[in-house]
């Protein structure tokens, strides 16, 4: 039987931009793909549907994952639901759902997530601390490079 881990991570980032433009950018693949660390591709199948290829090293193990994601309970520009699920071989796999939620306020925008995920086979066995670490590490790379672009640093 092979071991399953489950994360959940919560945060909020604050963007010099309005929150129109924060939502164009989550649902821009080439902004998206420039963003996800370790992304090879990222393709639009349907105005909802995405599949990705991401090659990551989480502690030993180096994978590559081929998913896919769902956007869903769209609310433009306010907020929406992103469901992926991606296979990495033998390493194992990754499933999980991020709720996203733009507030404007004032000439900014906070964007709060709330992920909750789950990683099976040999990843798993790395164990809940470096699972996390390297989570939290993946989604700080992601939002540093895409609040820079989206802010106009990039």
């Amino acid at each position: 039987m092979s071991r399953r881990l489950t994360l959940e991570l919560l945060a909020e980032h604050k963007i010099r931009a309005t929150r129109g433009a924060v939502y164009a950018a989550l649902n821009d693949p080439k902004i998206l793909a420039e963003c996800i660390p370790g992304c090879e591709a990222l393709e639009r199948t349907s105005d909802t549907e995405l599949v990705a290829t991401v090659a990551l090293k989480i502690g030993p193990v180096k994978a590559k994952f081929n998913g896919r994601v769902e956007l869903s309970n769209l609310v433009p520009p306010e907020s929406y639901t992103i469901t992926g699920k991606g296979s990495g071989g033998a390493a194992g796999f990754a499933s999980g759902t991020a709720k996203i939620n733009l507030i404007e306020e004032a000439n900014e925008t906070i964007l709060k997530y709330e992920v909750s995920a789950e990683v099976g086979g040999k990843i798993a066995q790395l164990g809940s601390r470096l699972i996390e670490s390297t989570a939290k590490n993946l989604s700080k790379k992601f939002f540093s490079k895409f609040c820079d672009i989206v802010d106009g640093k990039s």
